[in-house]
């Protein structure tokens, strides 16, 4: 048996090209595009690529793109002024502050200063409390990407045992009461999780996202299993995931490349949720 690759990237292409079209509609109707603000503090490499990836996406399929690129030693309270004014500015549709932030800024204030009416990563308490309650609205976008692709490719998790390896607030947690809503049975596993695992081994579909490169062996999947590798590091010249993906492709039924797996379908939602409160805004 060999896994069916999950072509993200292709998935997400789909995605884009659906929203490029559903935007050009809107743009004759009410004569707006949307725009997207990012904000970038200090000189983290990684979050320069993934705000350029947001740059890229937006690009193409016609969304307005706002970059404000901040040094490291901007306050918090230089932070807050900046996302005050976007979120009162109408020309703004969605704003984004690019994770993680200087040590010296409390990430959850900053988030918190976001509109829930701009929220595109779906991180504000008011957004995440919606989901909690099963009244979802704007949904983070890992997980979002996750189900998406799931349901694309034609995999139910109704009834399905979910284990998730990751408990923090962007994915593990949103991706848990996301998978309670659709009547699946989550486990969420750590790093202080004992025998990690007789965990993995009952998961109809298995989703890590740790970046720890090799953590999910072949030993630890159960056949046909559906395995989701989030996990993202460069080891050498090489980009890798959780999973050994070469033993274990061997067992799973669907397998996510890393990268071209997760990654694409986080950026497509960005858009995905930007457009949703987009609707919003134009109606009123």
């Amino acid at each position: 048996m060999m896994a069916e690759i999950i072509d993200g990237k292709k998935i997400a292409e789909e995605i884009e090209k659906n929203i490029k079209a559903e935007l050009d509609a809107l743009e004759k109707k009410y004569l707006k595009r949307p725009c997207l603000a990012v904000i970038l503090v200090g000189e983290n490499a990684a979050s320069k690529i993934y705000v350029q990836k947001k740059e890229e996406a937006c690009d193409a399929v016609g969304v307005l793109f706002k970059k404000i690129e901040l040094p490291e030693a901007t306050t918090e309270q230089e932070l807050i002024k900046i996302i005050r004014e976007l979120n009162n500015d109408n020309k703004i549709h969605g704003i984004l502050v690019q994770l993680p932030l200087p040590t010296h800024i409390d990430s959850r204030k900053i988030i918190n200063t976001i509109s829930p009416t701009k929220d595109v990563d779906g991180l504000t308490a008011e957004n995440m409390g919606n989901l909690l309650l099963n009244n979802e609205k704007i949904l983070p976008c890992t997980p979002l990407g996750i189900i998406t692709m799931l349901k694309k490719i034609g995999v139910g998790v109704e009834g399905k045992n979910v284990v998730i390896v990751n408990h923090s607030k962007i994915v593990g947690r949103p991706l848990a009461a996301m998978l309670l809503n659709r009547n699946a049975t989550p486990t969420i596993c750590h790093i202080k999780t004992k025998d990690l695992k007789s965990q993995t081994l009952d998961a109809d579909i298995l989703v890590t996202a740790t970046g720890v490169p090799g953590l999910i062996k072949a030993d630890m999947v159960k056949n046909g299993a559906v395995v989701i590798d989030g996990g993202i590091k460069k080891v050498g010249e090489k980009v890798v995931g959780d999973v050994e993906f070469e033993s274990v492709s061997k067992k799973a039924s669907y397998i996510t490349p890393v990268p071209g797996g997760v990654g694409p379908m986080t950026v497509a939602m960005v858009l995905v949720n930007l457009v949703e409160l987009f609707k919003e805004q134009i109606k009123k």
